[in-house]
């Protein structure tokens, strides 16, 4: 074989294998395992409402749709409420944002939760996109 197809041949491997809906997050979080069956649980949301109270609805609003009472912020909060936002993310990248932030908008990580209420807020969150009309 031809050496010189290799590497035509080799980049169309690994920019197919590279092409999954989290594919661009960081490595260490592509590979973090998605508890699904948590993640149905009523008590998972339920826990999640209230981390959402606490934490976010300053900003994305007691009902997630992006309209909290802070203003004056770099850019809107997100509408979470919105199921062309839901359709576009996944309970990975949730976990993600929740965890880092996104750079250059007013979305900080919130590291100060522990893995467990992250995962019980990425419940919620996918909770009030899916009830979305």
């Amino acid at each position: 074989m031809d050496p010189r197809l290799l590497t035509p041949a080799a980049l169309v491997l690994l920019l197919g294998g590279c092409s999954g809906a989290d594919s661009d997050l960081p490595p260490k979080y592509r590979e973090v395992a998605v508890p699904e069956a948590l993640l149905q649980t009523p008590e998972a949301g339920l826990r999640g409402r209230a981390l959402f109270l606490e934490h976010c609805a300053l900003c994305h609003g007691e009902t997630a749709d992006g309209r909290g009472v802070r203003k004056n912020l770099s850019s809107r909060p997100a509408d979470l409420t919105d199921p062309l936002w839901r359709e576009r993310t996944s309970p990975r990248r949730i976990y993600f944002v929740i965890r880092e932030g996104v750079h250059g908008t007013a979305m900080a990580g919130w590291k100060i939760l522990d893995e467990s209420e992250t995962w019980d807020l990425v419940a919620y969150v996918m909770s009030v996109a899916d009830r979305s009309p």
